[in-house]
């Protein structure tokens, strides 16, 4: 089938839309960014994501025509999307875009941060966060002037982000929390310097959102996180709340790791191309992201030198209050 490329795009949602590709006519989502946009879980797995959610929601009402979310990758920076967006891959695929969603510049700050889950204490230079800001910023500019360029047929938004850290002391969330504020408030201003839409997170989460946070050494979302996610950006997409995710329609969480998404990609690349009675699978499958093998291998790096840290040097940094 002419399709066996679609296969790194049959989503999260395959049997979840529950609609005919008859229907779909409307959107072309390319979804860009980081782990968020990927869909990490808090446990580093992949499933479904707020960029999911949203595509769940626009092929229930028959407004969708393709999803993927292949362009996403976790632990991406602003330079990485910047990157990924001037790829050869990402080509086409923005180019028959119509409505684009980007998640980028909470690496730029967040590594950075260092954390002691079981003190409850959080720490960061200042004078390297305003660089990382600035920086984040300026390639901020020059992304979404891509992105403009290579797919001038997209409606583009730029995701907000939540504070990321509800279990830390009260105390010690005020200084990581302002900087947050500073990177989305970087966001929104080149979001709308560049014509395009900023969708605003952090409300939904607060600063004591361990419902939607459940690893206190972790900062990605559950479903629940990313469904308050998905349902920010379809309010600023309608107009309203009548497109809202409820929890009852969440789909099953269906993790993968890492090595069974590499695992899963080697048996759709042994299927046959010249299957032409193969039709979509009605079964969730996770997509295939581009260079996992590689971040697989720079996991087990960042694992060994965290561990070496941790047994070698102690925490010494601005300890914010």
């Amino acid at each position: 089938m002419k399709r066996l490329l679609s296969l790194v795009s049959i989503t999260v949602l395959s049997l979840t839309l529950g609609v005919s590709s008859a229907f779909a006519r409307t959107e072309n989502y390319v979804a860009l960014g980081d782990s968020l946009a990927a869909g990490l879980t808090p446990y580093q797995e992949i499933d479904a994501g707020y960029s999911d959610l949203i595509a769940m929601r626009l092929g229930k009402m028959g407004q969708l025509s393709h999803y993927t979310k292949e362009l996403a990758f976790p632990g991406f920076t602003t330079a990485d999307v910047l990157a990924r967006v001037k790829s050869e891959e990402a080509s086409v695929l923005l180019a028959n875009a119509t409505l684009i969603t980007i998640s980028a510049g909470a690496n730029d700050l967040l590594r950075l941060v260092q954390v002691n889950p079981s003190a409850g204490t959080l720490a960061f230079s200042q004078l390297q966060v305003d660089f990382a800001l600035n920086l984040a910023r300026k390639n901020m500019a020059e992304l979404l002037a891509e992105v403009k360029v290579r797919a001038p047929h997209a409606q583009v938004y730029i995701m907000g982000y939540y504070f990321a850290y509800p279990n830390v002391h009260a105390t010690q969330k005020v200084g990581t929390n302002d900087q947050l504020v500073k990177l989305n408030t970087i966001l929104q201003q080149q979001a709308e310097q560049a014509g395009m839409t900023y969708v605003h997170v952090y409300d939904a989460f607060g600063m004591q959102a361990t419902d939607y946070l459940p690893n206190v050494a972790d900062v990605h979302p559950n479903f629940e996180g990313y469904r308050q996610m998905a349902n920010a950006f379809l309010k600023v997409y309608s107009g309203s709340d009548r497109l809202a995710i409820s929890t009852a329609e969440l789909p099953k969480p269906k993790p993968m790791t890492f090595q069974e998404i590499l695992e899963q990609q080697a048996q759709f690349k042994e299927q046959s191309v010249e299957d032409n009675k193969e039709e979509v699978s009605t079964v969730r499958n996770i997509q295939g992201f581009i260079g996992y093998a590689r971040f697989i291998e720079n996991v087990k790096a960042n694992q060994s030198l965290q561990a070496q840290n941790l047994a070698h040097q102690p925490v010494q940094s601005v300890v914010m209050k």
